[in-house]
């Protein structure tokens, strides 16, 4: 008998094809690598990490403009096209998360998102409704992996540490919650996450 009894899921990149490549592809057509350059010389995933954290993106845009003057209409481009940044869901990951409703687990949602911009898709994807509690960075103003966040989940759940099975695809995440007693799952595909939860006895 598996000791879990909860499951916790990351949304970006587990259940969520989210990644800033995919808008914008359409400014770079035919020079992706440019794309790459464009999100290192700005420094991309920290800036956006304050907006998981609860930045506005008015000031973000405005902070990060002011520094890339010349990089202007990219990084407004990212404010005002977010929505293409998502491309749609994840099927073999969404299927899993629908088996485990169905055989009773409880499901949680532990993601590092803008309050802004998670509503604008959270329709959009039925799936969100089957989530027992979700805990959102940027509604919080907390970020995964500030161990913080996970202790403020627990806080809200009838389940400790170990009883619970965390699945996300950034490893520091990963380490940071396997760090406070949670069962770990570091996702690369929905099959292999499908064969680790039958080891577990999930499936």
């Amino acid at each position: 008998m598996t000791s879990i009894k909860a499951i916790i899921f990351d949304f970006g990149g587990v259940l969520i094809d989210w990644s800033p490549h995919n808008l914008y592809q359409s400014y770079f057509p035919d020079h992706p690598q440019a794309i790459d350059e464009f999100l290192k010389e700005v420094d991309f995933y920290t800036w956006n990490a304050k907006q998981d954290q609860g930045r506005s993106f008015i000031e973000a845009v405005t902070e990060l403009s002011e520094k890339f003057p010349h990089r202007r209409e990219l990084i407004q481009a990212y404010a005002d096209n977010w929505e293409d940044s998502i491309t749609g869901e994840f099927k073999g990951t969404i299927e899993i998360l629908y088996e485990l409703k169905s055989k009773g687990y409880p499901l949680y949602g532990l993601s590092n998102w803008s309050a802004e911009t998670f509503p604008l898709i959270k329709d959009d994807y039925p799936f969100f409704n089957k989530f027992d509690e979700i805990i959102l960075s940027g509604e919080v103003g907390l970020i995964k992996p500030d161990p913080e966040i996970y202790h403020l989940l627990l806080s809200k759940i009838s389940y400790t540490a170990n009883e619970c099975v965390f699945i996300d695809d950034s490893m520091a995440n990963i380490d940071a919650a396997k760090d406070l007693g949670l069962q770990v799952l570091h996702f690369k595909s929905p099959e292999i996450l499908r064969n680790n939860l039958e080891g577990f006895g999930l499936l």
